[in-house]
């Protein structure tokens, strides 16, 4: 697993040990940002939110890309050791927060720095954890105006079309995996 493009390319990263953690494959990374370039049309000064982060990579990538700032939560200790040594690596030390905990948990901690530019969403599969981790990050109120949460999933899983404030956009699948994108929507507000 290497960073694809930016200041910290070609980069390799450390991954976990065994198969109890899936990654996101370099194929759909490079997907997946390759979406968010034509989007976004720059990475430049954006603060990234990442959920379930696992090795760091999605946010590590979106850092060496030109994001100003990542947070990141997860709670394993393996993955908190592996962010920290792939942030070193890369030299984005300094542009990381680390919050090691369960995400439904922690993730009121963030609301502080909100809104975030690009949230990443990277749970471990078919453990329902999609629409709660949805409903909170709209329920709190963390993605910006124009902002992007981006969902990594099984095919087996889905999500409704609309979660509170946000909604479906895109959907694409590679192999076993689907990307779901989603934007927030232009709610009416109501009259008083």
């Amino acid at each position: 697993m290497r960073i694809i493009s930016g200041s910290a390319r070609g980069t390799r990263l450390a991954s976990f040990d065994g198969n109890q953690i899936r990654p996101t494959s370099d194929r759909v990374r490079e997907a997946l940002f390759s979406m968010l370039l034509s989007r976004l049309g720059t990475f430049s000064n954006r603060r990234v939110l990442d959920l379930y982060a696992g090795s760091g990579a999605l946010s590590l990538e979106a850092l060496s890309r030109g994001a100003t700032h990542s947070t990141l939560i997860d709670q394993g200790s393996q993955s908190a050791a592996l962010i920290e040594k792939n942030a070193g690596a890369c030299r984005l030390k300094d542009k990381i927060r680390l919050i090691n905990g369960q995400v439904l948990d922690k993730l009121a901690l963030t609301q502080s720095s909100a809104p975030f530019d690009l949230i990443f969403l990277d749970p471990p599969y078919d453990k329902g954890l999609l629409t709660p981790t949805l409903e909170m990050i709209s329920d709190l109120c963390l993605l910006d105006e124009d902002g992007i949460v981006c969902v990594e999933a099984s095919t087996k899983e889905s999500i409704p079309e609309r979660i509170g404030q946000l909604q479906t956009d895109v959907q694409r699948r590679y192999g076993a995996t689907q990307v779901f994108l989603l934007t927030r929507c232009q709610c009416e507000e109501p009259h008083t």
